[in-house]
């Protein structure tokens, strides 16, 4: 009778967050915008990334389950592409944005990676997530980054970083960058990945506005809990004294962007005092605080805007709907399988 893998130590903590003048300069900056808007990641603390596990879900959240589908049903094709990949050697797997790190796992079946490494803006978050997962697949090692990956200087210099990487970003997350951005966001993902990597990502297709809409606003109301927890958020870090019930959520397509745009509409003419600001904000009844985009792209834009960032196809996969797809990707290879 074999006996099962031993449960490697307590994955580690690397805690890069930002430093908490970041987050004032940051606040002050998207609060001078017109109109006001704030970077996503502010969203997720750890209630924030509470709540947004509980959007995934939600029955009009669709993303979430075409995606887990594709990884289960793909995740040994995206294997065997891996395995052709320069020499075959076992991959590291990077993920951006783990928050509770629930899609991985066919990835870590399928390809038996030499690390798994998690990447998510809380600590408290990806911590957990990570100590679940090492549960799970014990013969992974695994390391937990709090960091905000879009602007982290290079990965951490660690052994489990050492080898070959594949980096996993699903959810469709890219679209909460513009087209600009996303090519940034692309390029920026290389440059941490290193030369010759791979980076499987997962992205949700245009499709029935009122589908799409719903999405982002669910009748539940878990939508638009996530998007005022951010100005509890700012209440709790920066002393402000926002009045989350005096802001309506709203989540509307844009067509002409190509994005769902989620905002916190005041409801009224108020002041808002941040005291690390030495201000107070003036808001007009109607003014909105934009929390996020969700941009929605065909399949030649998202190859377009790949290409811009150096990235060549590998493989795709999509279901049978074209809802929503796959996208595996080699850093400056023309190679397919």
């Amino acid at each position: 009778m074999s006996s099962s893998p031993t449960l490697l130590t307590r994955p580690e903590l690397i805690d890069l967050h930002p430093d908490p003048g970041n987050l004032c300069a940051t606040v002050a900056q998207g609060l001078a915008r017109r109109p006001r808007q704030l970077p996503p990641w502010l969203l997720y603390d750890q209630e924030g990334s509470r709540l947004f596990e509980a959007i995934c879900q939600q029955p009009e959240y669709h993303l979430t389950r075409l995606e887990n589908h594709l990884l289960q049903r793909h995740a040994q094709h995206v294997r065997r592409c891996c395995a052709g990949h320069r020499g075959g050697a076992p991959v590291t797997v990077v993920e951006f944005g783990a928050g509770g790190a629930r899609k991985v796992t066919p990835l870590l079946q399928a390809l038996r990676p030499a690390a798994y490494v998690a990447l998510d803006i809380s600590a408290t978050h990806v911590h957990t997530a990570c100590i679940r997962l090492q549960a799970l697949h014990p013969q992974v090692p695994m390391a937990a980054v709090c960091c905000d990956y879009g602007h982290l200087p290079a990965l951490p210099d660690h052994p489990l970083l050492a080898g070959q990487r594949l980096g996993f970003f699903p959810g469709s997350s890219l679209g909460n960058c513009s087209p600009a951005g996303a090519v940034a966001l692309l390029r920026h993902m290389a440059t941490l990945l290193g030369p010759g990597s791979l980076l499987l990502m997962g992205m949700d297709q245009p499709r029935n506005v009122a589908a799409m809409e719903a999405a982002y606003d669910d009748a539940a109301g878990v939508s638009a809990r996530f998007a005022r927890n951010l100005l509890l958020r700012l209440n709790r870090d920066l002393g402000a004294d926002f009045q989350p019930r005096h802001f309506a959520y709203q989540a509307h397509w844009d067509a002409g962007a190509q994005c769902i745009e989620m905002a916190l509409v005041s409801q009224r003419e108020q002041v808002v005092s941040v005291p690390p600001l030495q201000t107070v904000v003036h808001w007009d009844a109607g003014e909105k605080l934009v929390t996020e985009h969700s941009y929605k792209w065909g399949l030649e834009q998202v190859q377009a805007m790949a290409q811009q960032a150096g990235w060549r196809g590998v493989g795709r996969w999509c279901d049978s709907q074209d809802r929503f797809s796959l996208h595996l990707m080699e850093h400056g290879s023309l190679s397919q399988c």
